[in-house]
């Protein structure tokens, strides 16, 4: 069962959230360095008449990188082809996709870090040089071919970029980090969002709906959907900061954005703990969840709001989430 904090897409959210992406860089609130560092690649770029820079844009799923390679495709005035790296195996998957390609354009692979060794090192030379190696035949047969390939930007996604090799990552003329968002982009997107799935919500309303989506424009607009239910069936159907209060509390989420699981994390370390610091492995047990669970769709939020800190001996509960513990 999918979480509703979740920041990962869920694949029945797709038609609804392509629907609500932003399609270029005035439209995309938030992340205000970044894009402005995008655009005046981009800018540049297209006035040396030159592909774009290989980029590579890390952070936690949620934040608008598949949105924002697109839109960078978009300024370019150029064609993107978006795919994912679990849908690449071979080096024949690449040299398909690579081949397929016009110039100029943008090839965007999600979840990049997950490609195999064989098609990252498969793709230095496409990435430096713009030719591949094709080989042809089997045995004493075979010969290898080299393919010249249309100049191409490869803009790679991902929320764990330290499993890159690095000679991988090294290939990326730019490299940015998109961070949680703020309250006010989130109250941005949400009376973006509203607007298109033609809701009717005040102000404090959906304030309410931004300050408990975890910084994640995936989950505000998730949130705000399930909201709108409420709305209609325990309200006039109007997203007021009560009813979005009293939706939000039903299902489950807190004044801070955490759920159930991000409660348990806290309350096991702090009663079963003193606190910390306790070991990643002793709370997975604990808790009977996968290590990787935690430390890649728990623990960034809990950190990023100083409710949880990492130490050399362990994870450890902060006087903020000692205080919110109590107040529940």
């Amino acid at each position: 069962m999918s979480r509703i904090l979740e920041g990962e897409a869920v694949e029945a959210e797709r038609s609804w959230e392509n629907a609500l992406r932003p399609s270029s860089f005035d439209e995309f609130p938030g992340q205000t360095l970044v894009k402005e560092k995008l655009k005046i690649f981009v800018q540049a770029a297209k006035a040396r008449k030159e592909p774009l820079d290989h980029i590579l844009l890390s952070g936690p799923p949620g934040l608008g990188k598949t949105t924002l390679g697109k839109i960078i495709a978009q300024d370019m005035g150029v064609d993107c082809k978006v795919t994912s790296a679990p849908a690449i195996e071979r080096k024949g998957d690449v040299a398909a996709l690579l081949t397929s390609l016009k110039p100029f354009s943008v090839l965007f692979i999600d979840e990049i870090h997950r490609l195999s060794s064989v098609v990252e090192e498969y793709l230095y030379t496409a990435m430096e040089d713009f030719y591949i190696d094709i080989v042809t035949g089997d045995g004493l047969g075979a010969r290898s071919m080299k393919f010249q390939l249309v100049p191409f930007t490869l803009i790679g996604a991902t929320t764990r970029a330290g499993l890159l090799n690095a000679p991988f990552r090294d290939r990326f003329g730019i490299v940015e980090r998109l961070s949680f968002y703020d309250r006010a982009a989130l109250h941005q997107i949400l009376t973006r969002s509203s607007g298109i799935l033609s809701i009717e919500a005040s102000r404090e309303g959906l304030e309410e709906v931004a300050g408990r989506s975890r910084g994640t424009p995936r989950i505000a607009n998730r949130l705000l959907k399930r909201v709108r239910d409420y709305a209609q069936v325990k309200g006039d159907g109007t997203i007021s900061k009560e009813i979005a209060s009293y939706a939000l509390d039903q299902l489950g989420v807190d004044q801070l954005g955490l759920d159930s699981m991000d409660r348990q994390i806290l309350q096991l370390i702090e009663s079963k703990f003193a606190g910390g610091p306790v070991g990643i492995e002793t709370i997975a047990a604990a808790l009977s969840e996968d290590r990787d669970t935690l430390e890649e769709v728990y623990e960034p939020f809990l950190i990023q709001e100083g409710l949880l800190q990492k130490t050399q001996r362990g994870r450890v509960t902060t006087e903020i989430a000692k205080q919110h513990l109590l107040d529940l």
